[in-house]
């Protein structure tokens, strides 16, 4: 029996009946300081006489940097694209099972390498801030049972220049009540709290670093009428007109989140989804009984709940004062209104802007009027959307895309290119992105949270979306979450825009727009499809920094 194996780049996904052959060697391989490099070790046994279907094989690695590894898994997906709203730029669009998931691989673990059957190890050399810059050999492969090895090696150069750290605001809902679905645990049990950090803690390491902050439980994605379990991190008791508010939980998600890394809050809507028309679900205590005050049947503009939500972010506002973090914090009115529910939206902003006068207030929507009439300073346009806005050049401008990009624009759909997300970061440093939208950390509900799914067989929502538009992330033993390969690809993303920014900062901004843009114009909706584009591009940007620092 005789493995074959390849070292390729991060960039490809590797399916089953694939051919090792097909597959493109690793050809660039450098990055900075205090930046992770990807690759990924391909692998096959070769059919002989007397085979057998497995070939039993331990992980090798041997280098002076630390490498970690995944197993690639194959994740079924019966929903890869819309049958007509779809273009060229999909690896396939049609059911099956594509690579997706990463579980942990140790060094020395047992690899079955089967015959006929490609598969991938998911490869992760971690390069420190302090790591001093040259050449590193790293050598890879698998032990034979016999003693015998199958390995490969190539030389990680890494710049003499530290990434910088990421200046772009990102933010990927986090569903806590997903979270304890998924893992069987009771909301804000210890054990919850626990699966919660994990979960933090993984998209902050991924370039997330603004977190939905459920101070009432976030009115998103939710059936008209319907309720999705609370995880309302205020507590409220109302005597008679009187509202008193406790903070003890949101000073230890407050807390939990500075520990972890989060830079900014993202406090949750304060109305419904779609139009405003209505009142998050509010729960409080009142005369002893724990109970729903506020929600869909809340007229969103009522004097009682403007009242109340007046009294709230008063007393809201003033804790996060207290807390140090006020300055922290983003404000949502509703999530995706159109133009026909304009004047609705400008309704209940009008009566709470008072408020939040010196805090950013923008929500994700795309018709520029909502602009063009003052009605939102801070708008968050689809990236096929963006143009009215890059035109009419909007400060601070942030982006999103879910669903709904399914043509020409970057998205993270499974069936799509890795090369296709990671293109995003190159469009953020053109454009001056400062922020990033997603609404699918962790969303494991059918469409409108009606139920429970099993993200392993159920990557797409209940036919809500297709497959990995409402996660990147899966639920792992022990609270805590397995990440995918698009999350990883995205993180990629964001070190390609960091080491644009310090390429920009060293040899100039037209320097880095050359380079970009050799084979022409890169814009949202047009740029080379190719993952070598991006790995060469990469490659050579980081040459850039080191020739002018040499």
């Amino acid at each position: 029996m005789a493995i074959q194996m390849k070292l390729i780049s991060s960039q490809e996904k590797c399916f089953m009946e694939e051919m090792i052959y097909l597959k493109p060697a690793m050809t660039h391989t450098s990055c900075l300081r205090g930046e992770d490099f990807h690759f990924q070790i391909v692998c096959t046994t070769v059919h002989t006489p007397g085979w057998v279907f497995e070939n039993p094989a331990t992980l090798v690695c041997r280098s002076e940097l630390t490498a970690t590894f995944e197993r690639v898994e194959q994740i079924p997906v019966r929903f890869p694209c819309y049958p007509i709203r779809n273009d060229e730029n999909y690896l396939r669009k049609t059911p099956g099972l594509y690579p997706d998931l990463l579980t942990p691989l140790a060094i020395g673990d047992s690899v079955s390498v089967p015959t006929g059957i490609l598969q991938s190890i998911y490869a992760t050399v971690h390069v420190p801030e302090e790591t001093r810059g040259g050449d590193y050999p790293v050598t890879v492969g698998f032990a034979m049972e016999d003693g015998t090895e199958t390995v490969q090696t190539f030389t990680l150069h890494v710049v003499d220049a530290v990434l910088p750290k990421q200046e772009i605001a990102v933010a990927q809902w986090m569903h806590y009540d997903c979270i304890a679905d998924a893992h069987g645990i009771e909301i804000f049990s210890e054990a919850h709290w626990e699966a919660m950090a994990n979960y933090i803690r993984m998209a902050v390491e991924h370039g997330v670093n603004t977190i939905m902050t459920p101070v009432v439980t976030p009115p998103l994605d939710t059936a008209v009428g319907g309720e999705r379990p609370t995880v309302q991190l205020v507590d409220i008791e109302k005597t008679g007109d009187e509202y008193h508010f406790g903070f003890d939980k949101l000073r230890r998600f407050v807390a939990m989140c500075l520990d972890i890394g989060v830079r900014t809050f993202e406090i949750a809507h304060l109305f419904t989804q779609w139009g405003a028309y209505h009142a998050p679900k509010i729960m409080a205590t009142v005369d002893g009984e724990y109970k729903r005050i506020f929600g869909w049947d809340t007229d969103a503009a009522s004097d009682e709940y403007i009242g109340f939500l007046r009294a709230f972010l008063t007393a809201l506002i003033a804790e996060m004062k207290a807390l140090g973090v006020d300055d922290r914090m983003i404000f949502h009115i509703s999530d995706e209104p159109n133009e026909e529910q304009l004047e609705q939206y400008l309704t209940v902003k009008s009566k709470i802007a008072d408020l939040l006068e010196e805090y950013p207030l923008c929500d994700a929507l795309s018709d520029f009027a909502f602009y063009e009439k003052g009605v939102v300073k801070r708008p968050i346009p689809a990236s096929n959307h963006i143009e009215p806005f890059l035109e009419a050049k909007v400060e601070d401008l942030w982006t999103y895309y879910c669903c709904g990009q399914w043509r020409d624009v970057s998205n993270r759909f499974i069936a799509m290119p890795l090369a296709r997300e990671r293109i995003i970061g190159t469009q953020f440093w053109k454009y001056h992105i400062v922020g990033f939208l997603h609404w699918g950390f962790n969303f494991w509900y059918s469409r409108y949270s009606k139920r429970q799914i099993n993200p392993f067989i159920n990557t797409d929502a209940d036919c809500f979306a297709p497959a990995g538009d409402a996660f990147s992330v899966y639920p792992a033993p022990d609270n805590k979450p397995y990440r995918s390969l698009r999350l990883v690809a995205f993180r990629e993303a964001l070190y390609d825009l960091s080491a644009m920014k310090l390429a920009e900062e060293l040899c100039g901004r037209e320097a880095v727009r050359s380079l970009l843009e050799e084979q022409g114009e890169v814009t949202f909706s047009s740029y080379p499809k190719d993952a070598e584009f991006l790995l060469s591009f990469r490659d050579r940007l980081n040459r850039m920094i080191e020739a002018h620092l040499a």
